[in-house]
């Protein structure tokens, strides 16, 4: 109504402001400031923007590019390398601060982190000196602390029922058990490559256990993983579970948890240092075609010798390469290989270690002309597709550079063995006639060491089920069968093979047989890590359970090739030490020293007399046990020596100099033995003496007899009548 005139003053309106109150957090702790930000222009900011707020994402910080403020030089028309991201909560800023602080944005930039309200901190920070206290120094174990025993012992991990026993092994009196953790409810255990670490497998995931006292040394959260593979210098760690990546609601997050961009992956590559998660990945899908399902191939993921690359291949597609350890793919691209099938890495011996050596020397000096390392090295094979004929393809990496190519025909399928050095590369091509009824078998070796890579071909006429090179040396070893029973023996039925050894002849460039051994039931090859002596195994076989133990240069002081070489039968240097039986053995492992071999029956595989036998080198063997729910025996590897070749050739020409005192050692345990036995054996005598005077002492009280009448009585006098008859003479009386 005109001229009414309303007095709110009486109204409440406390419970709708109430209701609807905003609360503003006025605080700064929220803000994070980034520093070391690729400096652009303003063309890229979006682009850029979108790839800082993927990788907090990643590491489960929600953020949006709303979210982030980058300051600009309008003069300069460019940022200024630095930004601030407003989070929602102090604990996201929290953990953006500990997931992503040093985080490697790209090659050239990694990431700084601090709390805005750190500026105003430090800025009025106090300057006067204050001396800090010290730390009491804390001294951490060392873990590769038994490379120092005194005795030089490997050790091994057994592992029964639930049990596992740590253990050291070496002369008889020295053998003893070194450890026996209370590992409760996992999988199964390995060693890393290089022995630092022992790995368990859980239902959560991952533990790495070592030093002195087996204390836990990190741990890696990968619910259900069933498989584990390290990298050769144990920097780095992958897992795989079949089953799919869940990260529930609510679950931590952080650099060392899965986030939920990872779901839907199997494989996981973590740092074993830092136990951050590196990257995720989707197991590989097989091509669908007519052919029969192959096993899944693990590692799935093959690592450079070096760390530095880790490498997986797309069948018939590609192979992609990450770089550690930010694992972004090198060059921004993958290796484009239609039709590729399988790579393997070269492997880096002691002489590009010696190269690398000599190249720091040289340089250091300022010579000219010095040693430079060789680069990594690839090599993939593609099959026959139309026209085109199957190739085998060796690359160096980084380069890509092509380094050598070779065609093959009429191929069903190529297997890859490097020899340990990576001074040789074998194909073994599995070729079918035209009219694809048969097949044979083709080695194709490379020669990697030597200009051009220049390719060797032994011809095979039957079917090669195993090959295996000579560590740091020039001969292989391989198994081959003609059997009919092949592919398809049937219960009771052992194959019969053929066991060959091949040696490099210089003199003519060629692989010469050195001798063959016929009609056996061997079917795997384990050789020394010394190399020249091999072990010829038959390796699960319900009927068959030979071992085979060889010598390649038996009665051959002077061990190297060109003495070998020079004789006319080449074959006359091998010689069978010994042989032996382990029933229903699954695993054939020699130690790292190369002076003992390890069998085992697993109950992994069957249930019948599982255990394990300890065989010294010309197949004696030393010990055996029958245990029950035995499932794994395995050597603790050992690292690469830190000795050059010219100080370990010192040693072995000096060897009887540096054996007498282990010999002298020997002998004293010898005495010491012999003298302990003397004086249990002296021992017990007493106590048999001992016993039978207090029998005897019993018996007479009991009769109520003292111990003095006895004696009184065995000292009475007895006189005895003896005739005797001295002289007899006959007369005779005359009447």
């Amino acid at each position: 109504m005109p001229g009414l005139t309303l007095d709110n003053g009486d109204i409440d309106y406390s419970d709708i402001e109430a209701k609807y109150q905003v609360d503003f957090d006025e605080s700064l702790d929220n803000t994070v400031i980034v520093d070391n930000v690729p400096i652009i222009d303003k063309s890229k900011y979006d682009r850029l923007v979108a790839k800082i707020a993927k990788d907090f994402n990643k590491k489960g910080c929600s953020i949006k590019p709303d979210d982030i403020f980058m300051p600009w030089d309008d003069a300069a028309g460019k940022s200024k390398g630095y930004l601030f991201i407003d989070f929602k909560s102090v604990d996201e800023a929290n953990l953006a601060l500990a997931s992503m602080h040093n985080h490697p944005f790209d090659a050239k930039h990694i990431f700084k982190l601090n709390r805005f309200t750190d500026v105003e901190r430090y800025a009025e920070l106090d300057e006067t000196y204050v001396e800090p206290e010290t730390e009491e120094y804390t001294a951490r174990e060392h873990l590769r602390a038994w490379l120092a025993d005194p005795q030089g012992r490997d050790q091994y991990v057994t592992y029964r029922g639930e049990e596992v026993n740590i253990h050291w092994h070496g002369k008889p009196s020295q053998c003893e058990v070194a450890h026996t953790p209370k590992w409760e409810h996992f999988l199964y255990v390995a060693w890393s490559p290089l022995g630092t670490f022992v790995a368990t497998l859980h239902r959560q995931g991952v533990r790495l256990w070592g030093g002195p006292s087996w204390k836990p040394q990190q741990r890696f959260a990968h619910p259900l993983v069933k498989l584990i593979d390290f990298s050769p210098c144990e920097n780095y760690l992958v897992t795989w579970s079949n089953d799919p990546i869940v990260v529930p609601e609510g679950a931590p997050q952080g650099p060392q948890y899965l986030s939920p961009d990872d779901e839907g992956n199997n494989i996981a590559v973590w740092d074993v240092k830092s136990g951050h998660l590196l990257r995720t990945f989707s197991t590989p899908k097989e091509p669908e075609t007519n052919s029969p399902k192959k096993q899944m191939q693990w590692p799935m993921l093959k690592w450079s010798p070096d760390d530095k690359f880790v490498a997986r291949v797309t069948a018939g597609q590609m192979i992609s390469v990450h770089e550690l350890p930010s694992m972004y793919l090198h060059g921004k691209k993958s290796l484009k290989i239609e039709g590729v099938v399988d790579f393997e890495w070269c492997p880096q011996g002691d002489r590009d270690r010696d190269d690398a050596a000599s190249d720091s020397k040289a340089t250091t000096s300022g010579s000219k002309g010095a040693l430079k390392a060789r680069e990594n090295m690839l090599v993939y094979w593609t099959p026959e597709v139309a026209n085109q004929p199957a190739r085998v393809t060796l690359i160096g990496f980084p380069s890509r550079t092509v380094l050598r190519q070779k065609n093959l025909f009429n191929v069903t399928e190529c297997k890859l063995f490097w020899q340990n050095q990576g001074d040789f590369l074998c194909v073994k091509v599995d070729r079918h006639t035209k009219t694809k009824k048969s097949t044979f078998c083709n080695l194709e070796i490379f020669r990697v060491r030597e200009k051009d890579y220049p390719v060797e071909v032994v011809e095979l006429k039957d079917t090669v089920l195993d090959f295996s090179w000579e560590p740091k040396g020039e001969r292989f070893a391989i198994v081959s069968s003609n059997d009919p029973n092949l592919g398809n023996p049937g219960p009771g039925i052992t194959i019969k093979t053929d066991v060959s050894f091949y040696q490099l002849d210089r003199g003519k460039n060629d692989f010469k047989l050195l001798r063959s051994l016929a009609s056996r039931t061997s079917n795997a090859i384990r050789w020394s890590p010394k190399g020249r002596h091999v072990v010829l195994a038959t390796v699960g076989s319900s009927t068959k359970s030979e071992l085979e133990f060889w010598d390649l240069d038996f009665n051959n002081e002077d061990t190297g090739r060109e003495k070998v070489a020079s004789k006319d039968d080449w074959g006359a240097a091998i010689q069978l030490l010994g042989s032996g039986d382990h029933y229903g053995v699954t695993d054939v492992e020699w130690d790292p020293s190369g002076r003992y071999l390890a069998t085992s029956a697993s109950a992994w595989t069957h249930t019948l007399e599982n255990g394990y036998a300890i065989w010294d080198f010309k197949g004696q063997e030393l010990e055996k046990q029958i245990l029950d729910r035995f499932k794994q025996f395995i050597w603790r590897p050992r690292p690469r020596t830190l000795l050059t070749k010219e100080q370990q050739r010192q040693i072995r020409k000096n060897l009887r100099e540096f054996s007498r005192t282990f010999d002298e050692e020997d002998a004293a345990e010898e005495s010491n033995v012999s003298a302990e036995l003397i004086a249990l054996r002296k021992r017990l005598v007493d106590e048999w003496n001992a016993w039978r005077a207090r029998s005897k002492k019993e018996q007479l009280e009991e009769k109520g007899q003292t111990v003095e009448r006895h004696t009184s009585e065995e000292k009475e006098e007895i006189e005895v009548w003896v005739d005797e008859v001295i002289e007899q003479i006959e007369e005779e009386v005359v009447e």
